[in-house]
């Protein structure tokens, strides 16, 4: 008796062969081959197969590959030739239901734990929490003020350059807010603005003709450039 897959392991790091050269001397594939130094021999179809690959890979190698038949048969064919591989296909059909029946107890268990967290939320509700506000609320007549610069009626204000060139900065409800317009209105030229409130500088105002809401208003400028402020009603103090 001798060991079938160490000897044939030997014999091929012997003479330092990769299984790529005996796949094209046997016809066998790697993984096959492989599986006959393992002695994994349920890896391959039958015992008809495992008794030819492992004569073509003895012989390949230049072992007596009869001999190597003959020893798998007195070891591993009883009776029926598909017999052992059968038993060993039995007990990995054993060792998949055992692991079945784990996978569905695991199962169960997490079912039950959501049960019971889901169980125990709704005998034990979680009571609300009040937060503390960051800054108070203001109430009353304190707020309206502040409501009252959010709905502030829109303006369209339509100026034009009639007389000459305009440097100009236009922005929404103050300097600080939202960039409207920043350029050279040129002269002949019109610019559209809308907003809730409208700032305006401009370089050379007496050049400009104003439209508010589609009505011509005469514009009221000092200095240059001169700050120009438009509401709903005409035009503000700048």
């Amino acid at each position: 008796m001798f060991e079938i897959g160490n000897s044939l392991r030997e014999a091929r790091l012997r003479q330092q062969l990769q299984f790529s050269v005996l796949e094209e001397r046997t016809k066998v594939r790697p993984k096959y081959l492989r599986a006959l130094e393992d002695e994994q021999f349920d890896l391959l179809p039958a015992p008809t197969y495992v008794k030819g690959f492992l004569k073509a890979y003895a012989d390949a190698l230049g072992l007596d590959g009869q001999l190597y038949v003959d020893e798998f048969n007195s070891r591993f064919v009883a009776g029926e030739e598909d017999a052992p591989f059968r038993t060993q296909r039995h007990a990995s059909s054993r060792a998949a239901r055992r692991v079945e029946r784990l996978a569905v107890l695991v199962a169960l268990v997490a079912i039950g734990l959501v049960t019971a967290v889901l169980v125990f939320g709704f005998i034990f509700p979680k009571k609300p929490t009040t937060k503390a506000w960051k800054h108070p609320v203001s109430t009353g007549a304190a707020a309206a003020p502040r409501a009252s610069v959010h709905h502030l009626p829109r303006v369209t204000l339509v100026l034009r350059a009639a007389r000459g060139d305009s440097i100009l900065e236009v922005h929404d409800r103050s300097f600080a807010g939202k960039i409207l317009f920043r350029g050279t209105l040129l002269a002949g030229k019109t610019q559209r603005f809308v907003g809730s409130r409208i700032w305006v500088s401009a370089t050379a105002p007496a050049n400009l003709d104003a439209r508010l809401n589609g009505i011509a208003i005469p514009l009221v400028a000092h200095g240059s450039p001169a700050t120009l402020v438009f509401g709903p009603h005409g035009q503000l103090t700048g």
